[in-house]
């Protein structure tokens, strides 16, 4: 049984030294967390449930379990604790929001982690500063000068690109999936048809849509052998020299309408994925909310019936979790601005932060936080090239009522920390 979480049955994680500032008097020293794995058999997934949190002494003695310690100060009268709930405070000492400084002595398979996604990160704009610099050298015009060329005639991404096993393998996406760690809980899906993923939440950027349908980070053949699929992005990504190639060897291609058709018309085990929300939906990213943008969303169920293409819904819990966003409630000023940026552009920019490569509070890097693709049960689909909008609009609420599923069956044991319910808008 493939793992996508890396980790032995029984391990011992030694974690970085923390100064646990602005709780009164709690010695520095190391955590350990007992990591039990539990496979699930059924659905192929694994799940890590850590045990209590000890607090270790500087003369190495386990002390107590910490959340024991936090209980017993929030019963005092220290204004930090008084004000903060047992789960806040826990939440805080995850994510690190009182460590300040990522400490040097971490085990090298999480600076691997850190060090992969902070690569994947960088493609795009290496991908600029490397095409600025050759355009700096004139002789080289006469390469770059072909290229461009054959970049606005090259069709790939309107075949679903040029898929590369080697480079979906590639090592450094074990280390990309297992930073957060992504993971997928499996339905059976027989490759005898096409399928139409419809991955949700959008997220801030879309980390686990990447994981797990552009990358073998966490298996996918394996749990679905037979299908190939095909994450369908943005074509400006394309138009973009050297990042281009990268998704194209991944199996991406452009998300726009004849391109979807082009691939799933290629016949039975093709997949294609897209991130239905889009740009909309990333403005609601919020932690521990799952607000869709899909009430208004039929062109991929046209697309499905259109291709004979059964509709997969994948929820992919913790996606929101991974940045968080400043406050921009509709209507707000800020809110206004970035819709005014996406209805220019094409896209919008979630004013969202995350932590840095050198410290846990602020930056670009995603928390350290598990997203858990669910895969929904197909929903049959019987082709038809001219689907009438009654049709549509039943197979859209089979659609949501999947996804509501979803959420109702898994959200106890992957959504703890949400701050409400699932909601699907617009």
């Amino acid at each position: 049984m493939p793992s996508s979480l890396g980790l032995s049955s029984y391990e011992m994680e030694d974690q970085e030294d923390v100064s646990w500032q602005g709780i009164t008097a709690m010695p520095v020293g190391k955590e350990e967390r007992l990591r039990h794995r539990h496979v699930g058999r059924g659905n192929q997934h694994f799940v890590d449930e850590e045990t209590d949190v000890f607090e270790k002494g500087l003369d190495g003695s386990v002390l107590k379990p910490i959340e024991t310690e936090l209980r017993t100060r929030e019963e005092k009268s220290s204004p930090l604790v008084s004000t903060l709930k047992l789960d806040d405070l826990r939440d805080q000492l995850e994510i690190g929001i009182e460590r300040k400084f990522a400490p040097l002595h971490i085990p090298p398979n999480r600076r691997l982690q850190t060090a992969a996604v902070a690569l994947w990160a960088l493609f795009l704009p290496i991908s600029i500063i490397f095409l600025l610099l050759l355009l700096s050298f004139p002789p080289l015009w006469g390469i770059l000068i072909p290229y461009f060329i054959w970049i606005f005639f090259d069709t790939a991404p309107t075949h679903g690109g040029r898929a590369q096993e080697w480079a979906r393998r590639g090592f450094m996406w074990k280390y990309f999936a297992n930073y957060y760690p992504c993971s997928i809980v499996k339905a059976d899906l027989p490759p005898d048809k096409p399928y139409l993923f419809g991955y949700h939440p959008h997220g801030i950027i879309g980390m686990g849509a990447f994981a797990t349908f552009a990358t073998e980070g966490t298996n996918f053949s394996e749990y679905f052998p037979g299908i190939k699929p095909h994450l369908m992005t943005l074509n400006s990504n394309f138009r973009i020299p050297f990042y281009r190639e990268i998704l194209l060897i991944h199996g991406c291609g452009s998300v726009a309408k004849k391109s979807c058709a082009n691939v799933l018309s290629q016949g039975p085990g093709t997949a294609i994925a897209i991130v239905i929300g889009g740009a909309t939906e990333s403005l609601s990213a919020h932690p521990g909310t799952a607000d869709l943008t899909l009430r208004k969303r039929f062109g991929f169920v046209k697309m499905a019936i259109r291709e004979g293409a059964d509709l997969v819904p994948v929820f992919s819990f913790g996606e929101n979790d991974i940045y968080a966003q400043l406050a921009n409630a509709k209507g707000s000023m800020v809110y206004k601005v970035q819709k005014k940026f996406q209805k220019v552009f094409g896209f919008t920019l979630p004013l969202f932060y995350g932590r840095g490569l050198f410290n846990y509070n602020y930056g670009l890097m995603p928390f350290r936080h598990p997203i858990v693709s669910v895969v929904g049960k197909p929903i049959h689909v019987e082709r038809d090239p001219q689907p009438s909008n009654e049709k549509v609009q039943e197979l859209q609420l089979k659609y949501i009522a999947e996804l509501t599923r979803i959420w109702d069956k898994y959200k106890d044991l992957y959504a703890r920390g949400r701050t409400k319910e699932l909601t699907f808008v617009e």
